[in-house]
């Protein structure tokens, strides 16, 4: 640890926060229909969709018509990536000669692409075609996060409204989310890359010669166009199997912070947006400020732990000076760091073996930011929809302390809204728990496990804590491609899609039809410090729903292989 280190961490966070407060002004626009400097080049292009569509742009829909336009297009779009996937070798542009991939597989990837988790349970430089990369993955890395950015956009206008019925409409939503601010910026930022030396084409690979005379073929995407979005988005799922620990996905230092800083700027920047419709600026600050903390406590913490002395080098008596186990050695600990705080606090965008080989304590922290909710910042969209979840039951909390009835930016807080939130919260330890309890003691599951033990435990409950919270990184010593695996990890990760969203718009729903009331002397501040101590707290609570009750897991697993062991006795 040194200066350098730790300014390196606090610069990186800050230049993320500090730009996404022109972002979310921009997404604000998109999100309320109004013009933008784009309109003179998109507006056509965004008529022409509506047209060819059959969507009628002023009209607006109640939660359920917009909660089943939700689901209906995910469906469709896990059909169609499902059957690119399974068919990839009928397809064009295959110039690897890649076979289909299997059903569990395919289904897998397929849900993970369109839940925006975008977990890997293969190689893409030996399993995915160039097509199936573009007009399959890629494609789903716009869609997928421009849905999740349209529920925060619905869940902004039911707090705007003043006993309104309407959230928006869907398909206007996902049509501007992508035409305004996902395309655009990530045209740019695909540019700057090529720039910077990430490869953008549609060759198979280029044949090199190696030093001592052999040949070595190696593989090439369009990388570039892709990378952009997948850490734009916060997708994750690279064009290589290392993803951005790869030399052609994040070749210098300067696509390194460029990738930490696009993989968190829109999550924060949907906060800001969400904070300029509903007239609430001070309170969108205090939802950054807990945001901004937790990521910057976790890279600390994982910073202080990752350059201590490596115990196994030290009872080697190797030299343990520096402890680059599981560091990006081109970058350094501190950026290590805070990629991975900022990967497990968001959606997987990056190195998603790393956290495998971190240190006992760095491992544990990277798991318990992903069971905290994926808020911090979160995915795109669901950051801002999870983190509104958990200030609802913070203000709850709150009402009950005082004996009044809660308030959240001029909405009351009552029972439907909160059974409702807590729906919401708690799929995640079922699923996490769940799943992990039956794969620890499961033979078709433990045969995926490259490690026994306590290791091994900690890649089932890092796995269904990835899935469930749609982020996508990954202990590397799980053999994830088995039916077991794929299956359940895919059923992971749609209930901790969509068991999480369609209640987030049942609760916006039911606050649009509230009148918007003016704050009194007994409204609790929900913009400054308090606020941001007591929803710290519920966050760190319902974080702890899952992560201590899978410390249990542990004696409870041990004793079962041992009554294995003994043959049952």
């Amino acid at each position: 640890m040194n200066a350098a280190g730790w300014t390196e961490i606090i610069l990186t966070i800050a230049l993320t926060v500090w730009l996404a407060w022109p972002l979310g002004a921009f997404v604000a626009r998109v999100w309320e229909g109004e013009p933008t400097w784009l309109d003179p080049v998109l507006k056509p292009v965004e008529r022409s969709v509506y047209a060819l569509c059959g969507v009628k742009r002023d009209s607006s829909q109640g939660w359920f018509a917009y909660a089943t336009s939700f689901l209906v297009f995910s469906a469709a779009s896990f059909v169609v990536l499902y059957l690119i996937l399974r068919f990839q070798d009928l397809l064009p542009l295959n110039p690897q000669h890649f076979s289909g991939m299997s059903p569990h597989l395919a289904f897998n990837t397929a849900v993970s692409f369109v839940t925006n988790t975008n977990w890997q349970s293969y190689a893409p430089e030996q399993t995915v075609s160039t097509f199936s990369q573009m007009a399959g993955l890629t494609s789903h890395n716009f869609l997928s996060a421009a849905a999740g950015i349209a529920v925060a956009a619905a869940l902004a206008r039911a707090f705007a409204a003043n006993r309104g019925e309407g959230l928006g409409n869907f398909w206007v939503d996902l049509t501007r989310i992508s035409l305004y601010v996902l395309l655009p910026i990530s045209f740019v930022i695909a540019l700057i890359y090529v720039a910077l030396g990430e490869p953008q084409t549609l060759a198979a690979g280029v044949v090199a010669t190696t030093l001592e005379g052999a040949k070595q073929t190696i593989a090439l995407f369009p990388t570039a166009s892709q990378e952009a979005i997948k850490q734009f988005g916060t997708n994750g799922g690279g064009v290589f199997n290392a993803n951005s620990a790869h030399p052609f996905e994040n070749p210098n230092a300067i696509t390194n912070l460029m990738e930490i800083v696009s993989m968190n700027v829109l999550g924060y920047a949907c906060v800001v947006a969400f904070g300029r419709i509903v007239l609430a600026r001070k309170d969108a600050r205090a939802l950054v400020a807990v945001m901004a903390l937790f990521v910057l406590g976790a890279s600390a913490a994982i910073y202080a732990t990752e350059t201590q002395r490596a115990p196994a080098l030290v009872a080697a008596h190797a030299d343990a000076s520096v402890n680059m186990e599981g560091k990006e050695v081109r970058f350094g600990a501190p950026s290590t760091a805070v990629w991975a705080a900022n990967t497990t606090g968001a959606s997987d965008g990056g190195v998603n073996a790393m956290h495998d080989s971190f240190m006992p304590l760095g491992g544990g922290i990277a798991m318990f930011m992903i069971q905290l909710g994926e808020i911090l910042p979160g995915g795109v969209g669901s950051g801002l929809y999870g983190m509104i979840v958990m200030a609802l039951i913070a203000v709850f909390v709150a009402g009950l302390m005082v004996g009044r009835t809660p308030e959240y930016l001029g909405k009351k807080v009552e029972a439907r809204e909160i059974k409702f939130a807590m729906l919401a919260v708690l799929i995640l330890p079922l699923s996490i728990l769940g799943f992990a309890g039956v794969a620890a003691v499961l033979p078709a599951a433990l045969k995926g496990l490259g490690n026994p033990g306590a290791h091994g435990l900690s890649e089932i409950l890092y796995a269904y804590s990835s899935a469930a919270g749609n982020n996508g990184s990954a202990f590397a010593g799980l053999s994830a491609d088995t039916p077991w695996w794929d299956t359940t990890l895919g059923i992971a990760m749609l209930l901790g899609r969509f068991a999480y969203a369609v209640p987030v718009l049942a609760i916006a729903g039911s606050l649009a039809a509230k009148p918007k009331l003016a704050a009194t002397a007994g409204t609790f501040p929900t913009d400054g410090p308090l606020f941001v101590g007591l929803l710290s707290g519920v966050i760190l609570i319902m974080g702890g729903l899952q992560f201590f009750p899978a410390l249990a897991l542990g004696p409870i697993v041990e004793h079962f292989q041992v009554l294995q062991a003994l043959g049952g006795r």
